[in-house]
Formats: structure tokens, C-alpha cells, sequence
């Protein structure tokens, strides 16, 4: 690897900080400790960080609000880290802004395990100015072009009309996948959990509504009256278009 990735571990328990931050250093990561949301605003602000575990439940800013601020400011990729197993917590974490969680206690190969794959999918390059997709298949992948967008499944990037890559969190990228490989079906809410692969959504509906009013901020011209991710009242959404595969 030819650049450390830099961690961010933002819990109030120190205790917690210097495991995490003992082992992540000796797999080959970079890592920076927070132990409240004002840390954490300082190191984001100085520092690039490639990916943030952060814990949900802490005295003043909870992990929620700290996410949302993340989220508003940055597409870097978020790990929650929760003590709490209810679906709803885990929900939450979502719906802020959160790319997966990790339920304590957690073993820390989970851990590593679960941040490599978070970063293997971000890894976009979004900093790359090369031309638009120029439509070859690879044994590996394929490019899926809807109206003018480029969804690139090996590299697991989305390029704009103009050719600029647009940044998408792990959740948003596999639910637009998920659409894109199912052009003009209906797909309940069940069906899109099930789609999109590595999620314990659970059966709870307000995760992929989220998910889908997020995504839509992104790529509708106007997301209150969206063309291509359409709502069909008491049945789900559909993806309204024709994509073809490059």
C-alpha cells in the first residue's frame, strides 16, 4: 500500500482509543484519537483522514450529531460503533450518514476486516481528472450508462454527464447498483434490502427511504419531482430508465 490510510477513532473511553489505535497501527493504518466531537472537528480540519470510527453513544455530541456534521461536510466513509444491538440504533447510524457499524463488543479483526471493505469500496479516486468512461468491459466489471452517467462496478465509481466522478457512500453506491441492474421493476422495500448486498438493513423501512431521498439529492435534477428514482405508492421504487451495460 503505497500511502497509510489514516484512521480516525473518535469514543469517549480511552480505554477503548488505545486498543483500537495499538492494533490499526500495527496492521499498517495511520490513527488519530478524539475523545469528543471538538477533537475530532480539529483533527478533520488538519488533517486528511481516509475513514472515521465513530462511537454512538458519548456524553454532550452523541455519535449521531457527529456523524450528521460529517456527513454535511465530507463524504468520508463512517464506521459506528455501538453498545446498543436494537435495529432501530443501528437504523439511526444509517440514516446519518454512516457507511456500516459494529455492535460492542466487537472482536478487532472484525474491525480491520470491516474497514478494509469499507475502504476498498470508497477507494474512487475522486481526485481523478481523466476522461469520461470510454465503454470497455472488463473481465471484472462492467459500466452501466443511464442517460448519461457512468456507474462503474470495479471501480465502483459514478461519473457525471461532464465526466466528473461523483462521490457516493457505500450505501448510496449499492442501492443505485442495485436500481441500475433492475431498470423498470418494482422493487419493494424487502426486495432493495435484500439487493443490496453486506447490510443487515433488518426489516425496518426508513433505512432504504433514507437511502433513496439521499441518493436522489445526488443525481435528480430536481430530487421533490424525481425522474429516475420514482416512488410507487404502497409497492416501493423503480428506476425509470433504460441503462445500458459497456
Amino acid at each position: 500500500m503505497p500511502e497509510q490510510p489514516h484512521i480516525l477513532v473518535v469514543d469517549d473511553e480511552q480505554r477503548i482509543r488505545t486498543m483500537l489505535r495499538r492494533y490499526l497501527v500495527e496492521e499498517g493504518f495511520r490513527v488519530s484519537e478524539a475523545a469528543d466531537g471538538a477533537a475530532m472537528r480539529t483533527v478533520l480540519s488538519r488533517e486528511h483522514v481516509d475513514l472515521v470510527l465513530l462511537d454512538l453513544m458519548m456524553p454532550g455530541e452523541d455519535g449521531l450529531t457527529l456523524a450528521r456534521y460529517i456527513r454535511q461536510n465530507a463524504e468520508t466513509p463512517i464506521i459506528m460503533l455501538t453498545g446498543k444491538s436494537d435495529v432501530i440504533d443501528r437504523v439511526a447510524g444509517l440514516e446519518a450518514g454512516a457507511d456500516d457499524y459494529i455492535a460492542k463488543p466487537f472482536h478487532l479483526r472484525e474491525v480491520l476486516a470491516r474497514i478494509r471493505t469499507v475502504l476498498r469500496r470508497l477507494r474512487s479516486g475522486a481526485a481523478n481528472s481523466a476522461p469520461a468512461v470510454d465503454g470497455k468491459t472488463t473481465k471484472d466489471g462492467e459500466t452501466i450508462v443511464f442517460q448519461g452517467w457512468h456507474l462503474d462496478t470495479l471501480k465502483r465509481e459514478l461519473r457525471q454527464p461532464n465526466g466528473n466522478i461523483l462521490a457516493l457512500t457505500t450505501g448510496e453506491f449499492d442501492l443505485l447498483l442495485a436500481f441500475a441492474r433492475n431498470p423498470n421493476r418494482v422493487l419493494s422495500r424487502d426486495r432493495l434490502m435484500d439487493l443490496v448486498k453486506g447490510r443487515d438493513w433488518a426489516a425496518y423501512d426508513r433505512a432504504i427511504d433514507t437511502q433513496v431521498a439521499r441518493l436522489r439529492k445526488k443525481i435528480e435534477q430536481d430530487p421533490s419531482n424525481p425522474r429516475l428514482i420514482k416512488t410507487v405508492r404502497g409497492a416501493g421504487y423503480i428506476f425509470a430508465v433504460v441503462p445500458a451495460s459497456k
